[in-house]
């Protein structure tokens, strides 16, 4: 069973003492870990400066009936999910797609939430990573925390989990999307919807040398520097429009960001 002292000093190993990282985990990846979700945080805040996690609610989304074209949605088939979809509140748990440690990360007394109705991220000492997202820079804290020489930590999960590239995506120009959100002012408009995550593996071989990696019970850990991934990734993209997107002939995101890059 992993333990807190494992956590602290797998991190340490990473050299992440006194970083400020955007973490993605993934807790049942490690099998036993006593204390579960809270041990990793705790760990997680022990050895680093500041942490951030995403804290997405995709429960509030709605679909309108009409919308802008090619921005892989189907307009009015989604009466039921409208249906039930959940107005945004600061409080909201995170959804259970982005993980338990997440959410623990959100509960903990000194976190704090950026206030985004779909994709709002949580943590500890990053307030002016949180203060930089607006409805038209989702991705902000992301660039705040690259500017602040912060690392991408990656605890049981692989790049797919990895939010920052969908920043990179978004400063080479790549294709975004519209949704929508439910408020208690309204429906909000939410732009600069990444696209799909699924092909993000294929950063791996470009970040030898770069990215840091622990063994941790049946898991690995990872560490990798924003900006050098960033960088990486740009450069990738810039040199191939197609570079990351996944290869599902059914995928509508990566099937119209590849007819933006023909046209």
């Amino acid at each position: 069973m992993l333990t807190y002292r494992d956590f602290v000093a797998a991190l340490r190993d990473l050299g992440l003492e006194g970083a400020r990282v955007i973490a993605h985990a993934s807790l049942s990846t490690f099998g036993q870990v006593a204390g579960g979700a809270e041990t990793v945080v705790g760990a997680m805040l022990a050895v680093c400066d500041g942490v951030m996690m995403p804290a997405f609610t995709y429960s509030t989304m709605v679909i309108p009936p009409t919308g802008p074209p090619d921005n892989a949605l189907e307009y009015g088939a989604a009466d039921d999910q409208n249906r039930m979809a959940e107005f945004w509140r600061p409080d909201m748990p995170v959804d259970p797609a982005i993980g338990l440690v997440a959410e623990m990360l959100r509960r903990h007394p000194r976190a704090r939430r950026s206030q985004h109705p779909l994709l709002s991220f949580t943590g500890v000492n990053v307030e002016r990573a949180l203060e930089a997202q607006t409805l038209e820079e989702p991705l902000a804290p992301v660039r705040v925390l690259a500017e602040e020489d912060g690392d991408v930590l990656l605890l049981g999960v692989d790049h797919t989990r990895n939010t920052s590239l969908h920043y990179a995506e978004r400063l080479a120009g790549r294709k975004q999307f519209m949704r929508w959100a439910l408020t208690p002012r309204g429906v909000v408009a939410c732009p600069g919807w990444p696209g799909c995550s699924d092909g993000f593996q294929a950063i791996v071989p470009r970040l030898v040398g770069v990215a840091r990696r622990a063994r941790l019970g049946e898991a690995e850990v990872k560490a990798v520097p924003l900006r050098d991934l960033i960088h990486i990734a740009l450069g990738w993209l810039r040199e191939d429009p197609e570079a990351l997107l996944c290869r599902r002939e059914d995928c509508p995101r990566c099937r119209a960001v590849r007819a933006a890059v023909a046209r």
